[in-house]
């Protein structure tokens, strides 16, 4: 028998019952693309850090840190890193809020009328509560006090601790050992979730004991008596080229405990007790550097190494003998700047930016990385275009306060090559103004440093235009137009206090003053 077959064309009606199956055919033929896997963080934070302490921002540094100089090569290094001030001698403490909040240093809860320019519960908008509502694992391991507590505790894992000890159990080892365990843990358990690690030391602030084998490395002692200088050592770091043997000025709060009751050092600032003081710092550093490597040693091991986006910094820089300082209670550009170093996926290796952030913009760069929402209540900005090459700058202006001491203290603007800073005290008969242009001098000397017998212990004479500029008739014009600019400056960052050549406008009185930290109190711990 012969069949026959009627010619047909699928009708309009067939198609809308073919296509569904022919379409699930397909898609169960093809193979499906891959889930793209959510990037992991690990924020490395030290304390009390200037970047010139790193060979990747000063060449002659004596300092080995072979895991951060990789981190540099394979990332990008950012030279205009700012942590944008304080209200209280505790440096550390706002500088830690603006980090997990993203707000300007004048918007934060523990800051002078915090109540009117803070939202409530700022808590729930900060690092750990957004990476927790996203699905991330959060784990911290940091130092306690003059942070944010109340973000702190959010995290789901949680070991702080102050290490500031010179063996594995009182040292940096011992924040090391807790992230070892927590990526052990996470891989014993099969979790496959992001993480977000929190990496804080609490080196290398002082006291800064260090390991004994890397004391020995820079020539260093734990000197504990204040009566005398320690002995001077060839292995020794070198004074810094800003180094003076004390500040010309008061600098509205040198009774703060940072600049007279540092064990080692106390009000000395001769060269030994300054060069065994870098030499501790440089031991305790290293050590970081040593449980940095392990971390990311351990990340290679287990293949998250690629997926993770790794950000060190420090939550502001430091003096230990620059310009007669020891603390973190001034606006120079060590103690100002942070280092600040970036590798993770996406991010082209080998570049060095200007960038011109702060560390309140942290949080904002951390969603973006992340493709989740910035809270509402983030005042920072997102430098991911800084990181990916896009832009060279987040900001033209940079702005820096410290009123932890006298009112209204000190105030720094940046603009370009030009920084304007300026210190005011009436209580303490303080009314002093620097400008400097930091393209001819990036170390902001002073008429102090050309002396001949402070050139002979830094091996650094200046040339005649690395100076304060601020009583230079030929310097008026911009000198004016900085003043200008550091108004424009207090007042659109809600500052509360004015220098007492600007207009008041109309701000309310004061509050009352925060701590002064004398003598031994804990403003600088």
């Amino acid at each position: 028998m012969r069949f026959r077959y009627k010619k047909t064309f699928p009708t309009a009606m067939t198609l809308k019952h073919l296509l569904p199956a022919a379409l699930c055919c397909l898609l169960v033929a093809m193979p499906l693309p891959a889930v793209e896997k959510r990037p992991n963080f690990l924020f490395i934070l030290v304390d009390d850090q200037a970047p010139f302490d790193l060979k990747v921002y000063d060449p002659k540094s004596p300092l080995d840190t072979p895991n951060l100089d990789r981190l540099a090569a394979q990332g990008v290094v950012f030279d205009g890193a700012y942590q944008m001030g304080s209200f209280s001698g505790a440096v550390c403490m706002p500088s830690r809020h603006m980090i997990m909040s993203g707000r300007t240093v004048w918007h934060l809860p523990p800051a002078p009328w915090g109540a009117k320019t803070c939202p409530p519960n700022l808590e729930q908008n900060s690092i750990p509560a957004v990476f927790n509502r996203a699905g991330y694992a959060t784990m911290r391991t940091c130092k306690t006090g003059n942070s944010y507590e109340a973000a702190n505790k959010l995290f789901t894992v949680r070991h702080d601790a102050s290490k500031r000890g010179g063996d594995d159990e009182t040292g940096s080892t011992w924040h090391g050992d807790r992230v070892m365990d927590y990526l052990r843990d996470r891989e014993s358990a099969k979790d496959d979730k992001p993480f977000f690690i929190f990496y804080g030391f609490s080196h290398p602030h002082d006291t800064r004991d260090g390991r004994p084998e890397l004391l020995a490395k820079y020539g260093a002692v734990n000197h504990t008596d204040e009566a005398a200088p320690p002995s001077s050592h060839s292995l020794q770091p070198g004074l810094p080229p800003n180094y003076l043997p004390g500040h010309p000025f008061d600098m509205t709060h040198a009774d703060v405990r940072d600049e007279v009751a540092v064990s080692g050092v106390w009000k000395r600032r001769d060269e030994a007790s300054i060069r065994n003081e870098i030499g501790r710092q440089y031991a305790c550093s290293e050590n970081i550097d040593i449980q940095i490597g392990r971390v990311l040693k351990r990340l290679e091991e287990t293949g998250e190494l690629d997926n993770t986006f790794i950000i060190y910094t420090a939550d502001h820089g430091m003096s230990i003998g620059r310009h007669g300082l020891m603390g973190k209670q001034n606006l120079y550009q060590h103690t100002w700047r942070v280092p600040f170093i970036v590798k993770g996926p996406g991010i082209p290796a080998g570049r060095r930016v200007e960038g011109n952030i702060y560390l309140l913009d942290i949080l904002a760069t951390f969603c973006d990385l992340a493709g989740i929402p910035a809270p509402e209540t983030n005042e920072g900005l997102s430098f991911k275009p800084v990181l990916l090459g896009e832009k060279p700058v987040m900001r033209d202006v940079l702005y820096g306060a410290y009123s932890g001491g006298s009112k209204p203290g000190i105030r720094a603007v940046r603009k370009g090559d030009w920084k304007l800073v300026r210190y005011e005290a009436p209580d303490r008969s303080v009314n002093e103004t620097q400008l400097f242009n930091l393209a001819e001098n990036p170390d902001e000397l002073l008429p102090q440093h050309h002396d001949p017998k402070v050139a002979a212990l830094t091996g650094n004479m200046p040339k005649p235009e690395q100076t304060n500029l601020a009583s230079d008739a030929a310097h008026a014009s911009k000198l004016a137009e900085m003043q200008a600019l550091l108004l424009a400056e207090m007042r659109r960052l809600n500052d509360p206090w004015r220098f007492s050549d600007q207009p008041d406008d109309n701000l309310p009185a004061p509050p009352a003053p925060q701590p002064r930290g004398k003598g031994k109190g804990k403003a600088g711990k």
